[in-house]
């Protein structure tokens, strides 16, 4: 069932568990049946919904004003009916049916919908909205001895590996980072080798780093030094940061750390968020005193580097007509905190964006709208479809920056629905700005070129991910691949097209124009229809995603994360209304991509200059990391079959490897601390696609569900 909610996507998440909701105005379902689905739910269902169904990130809410307002008018039959023709999307049915069912009378049950005599069945063809309301009756998902029990009175906050929503507990182990010195927009620009202030290292998001006491000679003498446990709970994607010998990491369930990056002591902690379940969100800052992140519910928050203390809590968007998430942190440029936006499905006046804030305050100073609205730049690319009903456009990935050009890069991701009919719009409306790459000044916020690199996208193949920038040969370059595989270079003064490479198979674009690089999809996918399969590669598992790449400086080539899956996509109605809308729209069944030898993870180099493949590395295992490499000629990436290894960043042999308690997964740093070099890796579960893709094509890799941790090694010290 995990598979089936999450991979169908929210449309289908949605629709599929609440319709068969809807029976008779009496409740529509026994309370035997809720109790069934409830631990059917706890045990196949709630480490992507969520144990209280509030869902977490490709994983939709199935509780609430949006479940209801997505799916509440939708036949309970026809939503039976295609759970079981679609999900699991290559194991249709795999649930019995009376599985499917009780699932849906516990969400039913989520949904304030009461108990009756009567019980739900696979022939019930009412409204959901009939019995229920999307008023959550008192903890639905902590019910007695549940997984999702909430926790006793006076238990800390994010204990109890991930059970409910608990009280925050603000600064639950006291300390001080001693010797502090403050991070300067110098040291921005030009990090010390030693240090990893952001994200992917550096602004230009090369995930290099000039450290080379660690090599490709040297490595198989790695050693691992201390683990640290990290929190259970929501999922963990970490990107950590470190500053003087200081690594700070975000935990599951809203939770802060300091530890020393040589002994792995913890300095302090801070608890600083109400949801046990919320993400280790992929990606912390730095700057000044402070260190700054945003949470899964989208707020931005600010703390004191030395201390732990909280500053500042901002609240991203008007939260009155509905709720924004993220899944990635914000990204600093004198002085302001940048941060993308998630969550934008809704049918809503407020726009996904793209803003701004003061590092000291949290005021925010600017904001660029992602959808573009009638009467505005790129308004007419959206049809005649009233602004009212555009939707999309999250940018969930962190950005990039060039100092020079004080141009902030940033990805955005596709409209919602995921498919133009399911829009009410036509396949050549381009629905700007969405899968485009925007450069925004970053003193103003103003748009200085956009360029789309997936117009009309129809497949959920968005191009949201990082913008990698890169100077070569007079040339100042922006990279960026998304989850059609193809790789993307571009000069990022103009964002003129300067050229493409397809890293994976790919068959749902037909053609590339030969000078602005513009694509054009297969005619059969231009004459979708619904309920019409359209097959694709790649899958939206993504030929590439949140994993992301290196820039390898002394080979002068990119190393990327990439993964090899394929799907049929079959479009649905979405009602037009205010407050509705929904992330997905649409069903999907996934399988191997033809030619891959049943090799979902492909690691690939490629030459900047000319965009060939240096070399290429497959396995079973989707890659669950970022790679870093550096300067002592290596690369590092970790995967779903718990193995980290180091490859040779020139030639892609394999030079040294491990195997750790738990899909490696998040981004990987390296750093040093009086003069010795260290690796640092997280593992972790949870996290969309990527994961859970996989799993549905290649079942036979396991990976326990638990085991969060910060693993660090270093060479053996010299005696």
């Amino acid at each position: 069932m995990r598979k089936t909610l999450l991979l169908v996507g929210a449309a289908v998440t949605v629709s599929s568990l609440a319709m068969v909701a809807g029976q008779a105005p009496a409740g529509g379902y026994t309370a035997a049946q809720a109790a069934a689905g409830r631990t059917t739910y706890q045990a196949q269902c709630a480490s992507c919904h969520l144990p209280d169904l509030k869902g977490s990130g490709d994983a939709a809410p199935l509780a609430g004003a949006e479940f209801i307002g997505s799916w509440g008018r939708r036949s309970t039959r026809e939503l039976l009916s295609f759970m079981q023709l679609t999900m699991p999307p290559t194991r249709p049915g795999a649930l019995s049916q009376e599985e499917y069912v009780n699932v849906a009378a516990f969400i039913l049950q989520s949904n304030g919908a009461p108990a009756g005599t009567q019980a739900l069945t696979a022939t019930t063809d009412l409204a959901i909205n009939a019995v229920a309301t999307g008023q959550t009756p008192a903890a639905p998902a902590q019910a007695a001895g549940g997984r999702g029990a909430a926790p006793a009175a006076g238990q800390a906050a994010g204990a109890g590996r991930g059970r409910g929503a608990a009280v925050a507990a603000g600064i639950t182990v006291e300390g001080e980072v001693k010797n502090f010195v403050p991070v300067t927009d110098a040291m921005l620009r030009n990090p010390d080798p030693g240090d990893w202030l952001m994200i992917r290292r550096d602004y230009h998001a090369s995930d290099f780093s000039p450290l080379n006491q660690i090599t490709a000679d040297n490595v198989k003498d790695l050693q691992l030094k201390w683990i640290w446990a990290m929190n259970e709970g929501g999922a963990n994607q970490p990107a950590p940061i470190v500053h003087n010998g200081v690594i700070f990491l975000n935990n599951p369930g809203n939770i802060l750390q300091a530890l020393d990056g040589k002994t792995g002591e913890l300095i302090w902690e801070n608890r600083y968020g109400t949801n046990a379940n919320g993400a280790a969100m992929r990606g912390i800052t730095i700057y000044e005193d402070k260190i700054i992140l945003a949470t899964s519910d989208a707020h931005l928050m600010a703390f004191d580097a030395r201390t732990g203390k909280t500053l500042w809590n901002t609240t991203i968007g008007d939260r009155s007509k509905g709720n924004y998430s993220t899944s990635s942190g914000p990204l600093v440029a004198k002085g302001k905190v940048i941060q993308g936006l998630g969550g934008c499905q809704t049918y809503r006046e407020e726009k996904c964006f793209i803003s701004a804030y003061d590092a000291s305050t949290g005021k925010e100073l600017w904001r660029f709208d992602t959808i573009a609205s009638q009467g505005n730049l790129g308004g007419d690319t959206w049809g005649p479809l009233p602004s009212l009903f555009r939707a999309g456009g999250e940018s969930w990935i962190t950005g990039s920056y060039d100092p020079v050009l004080n141009l902030t890069f940033w990805g955005t991701a596709q409209a919602k629905p995921w498919m133009p009919v399911s829009r009410g719009m036509s396949i050549k409306d381009d629905a700007l700005f969405t899968s485009s790459t925007l450069a925004l000044d970053v003193d103003t916020g103003k748009l200085a070129w956009f360029y789309q690199h997936a117009p009309a996208e129809t497949l959920d193949l968005d191009i949201v991910f990082e913008r990698v920038l890169v100077d070569d040969n007079n040339q100042n370059l922006l990279f960026t691949v998304g989850k059609d595989g193809v790789l993307w270079k571009l000069d990022r003064k103009t964002g003129k097209y300067l050229g493409h490479k397809e890293t994976v198979f790919q068959n749902v674009w037909e053609s590339f124009d030969p000078k602005t690089g513009r694509p054009t999809y297969r005619a059969d996918i231009l004459e979708q229809k619904f309920g019409v399969w359209v097959q694709g590669c790649p899958s939206t598992e993504g030929g590439h995603n949140w994993p992301a790449s290196s820039y390898n400086q002394p080979n002068n080539q990119l190393i990327i994360p990439l993964s090899q899956s394929c799907l049929e996509m079959s479009a649905q109605k979405v009602e037009q209304k205010e407050g509705g809308g929904n992330a997905g729209g649409a069903g999907r069944r996934f399988y191997e991509m033809p030619g891959s030898d049943g090799n979902v993870g492909k690691l690939g180099a490629y030459d900047v200059r000319t965009l060939k493949e240096n070399w290429t590395y497959t396995q079973r295992a989707p890659f669950m990391t970022s790679t870093i490499s550096t300067a002592g000629g290596l690369a590092f990436v970790g995967d779903l079959n718990r193995m980290f290894r180091a490859f040779d960043a020139k030639t892609g042999k394999i030079l040294w490897e491990t195997r750790l308690g738990t899909s490696v997964q998040g981004f990987p740093i390296t750093f040093s601390i009086d003069g010795r070099q260290y690796i640092a890796v997280t593992t972790g579960n949870g996290g969309g696609s990527p994961r859970l893709v996989p799993a549905t094509i290649a079942p036979d890799i396991h990976s326990p569900a638990t085991g969060n941790a910060l693993y660090v090694f270093a060479l053996p010290e010299r005696k």
